[in-house]
């Protein structure tokens, strides 16, 4: 069978919601489009925790680190399963990790801001996880069978990380002046990087158009963020706080919030590399990479004598 009705069959499999399986025939730019974007979806998992584990030892009590600590110990599970469905692939966790280390390989730009105060991690947990998980309850349908099987346990524990933070943020505000003020602070420099996280409307995305047509994606970019807006809003003002946006306004018609036009080009920049804390993460990554280099190497000779015992 030539390559062309073989497209023209897995377009059709695609298109009636049947599942895409590692063993079955699928275009080279199917393959390398999932790839990239588990590969950056776990990098962003794990390169997420950076900012975490930062309030490990400042957490408010004993009740906040436990949860902290349950949090970053998700998202090191949520980083496994989507290396391990990329590899479904034919990509090495060694190769997508060198990718990462290198700077070849992409993560979510939010990670690349800092975490000020204790009001962030209440700012992370509700905003970043909530546009996570707009995002992810959609990438649910993917085309990709481990992907989409994937998400569905990634999303439970999202959803628990995005009540975990609108709980911290709730706390601020019914606390004293000075902690609602801190919650406010930490919204008004979280806000706009979170909307960007969806990534540029239409033709400015490169890989939107055939993500959505082989179903990869199963929401275009701005829908998306226009879901989580009109989830958020409502939320923040139930707690007090003021959108930093002068131009939101609810359009009646549309059901939906319009606001300003976001700053693509600091978002294109953190990308490239120009972020705040890019460096650093980078580099922490990679020190915990090669500090780990001896317990890969243990593992892989306990494997190889427990192999050659059974042999």
């Amino acid at each position: 069978m030539n390559e062309e009705k073989l497209l023209e069959e897995f377009q059709a499999k695609i298109d009636r919601g049947e599942k895409i399986e590692p063993n079955d025939w699928m275009p080279d730019a199917y393959r390398k489009n999932l790839i990239r974007m588990m590969s950056q979806h776990a990098h962003s998992e794990i390169v997420g925790m950076l900012p975490e584990g930062n309030w490990i030892t400042r957490a408010p009590n004993l009740r906040r680190k436990m949860i902290l600590l349950a949090k970053i110990q998700d998202e090191a599970g949520h980083g496994l399963y989507l290396y391990s469905a990329a590899e479904t692939l034919g990509a090495t966790r060694e190769e997508m990790l060198d990718a990462l280390h290198d700077g070849r390989a992409k993560y979510s730009s939010i990670f690349n801001y800092p975490t000020l105060t204790w009001a962030d991690m209440g700012m992370v947990g509700w905003l970043v996880d909530g546009a996570a998980m707009v995002n992810q309850v959609s990438l649910m349908g993917t085309s990709y069978g481990p992907y989409s099987r994937a998400m569905v346990r990634i999303c439970k524990e999202e959803a628990f990380h995005n009540r975990q933070g609108y709980e911290i943020v709730a706390t601020l505000c019914a606390g004293t002046e000075e902690q609602k003020a801190m919650a406010q602070e930490a919204l008004n420099r979280w806000w706009f990087p979170a909307l960007t996280m969806f990534g540029p409307k239409g033709a400015d995305s490169v890989h939107s158009d055939q993500a959505l047509k082989w179903q990869i994606k199963r929401e275009d970019n701005e829908s998306l963020r226009q879901k989580f807006i009109n989830m958020t809003v409502p939320q923040a003002e139930a707690r007090g706080l003021v959108i930093p946006d002068p131009n939101l306004k609810w359009n009646e018609d549309e059901k939906r919030y319009e606001y300003s036009e976001l700053n693509w080009d600091e978002f294109f920049n953190v990308i490239k590399g120009n972020g705040p804390m890019n460096k650093e993460r980078v580099k922490a990554r990679k020190d915990a990479h090669d500090k780990g280099l001896w317990v890969r190497q243990a593992a892989e000779a306990y494997a190889e004598k427990r192999k050659s015992k059974v042999a």
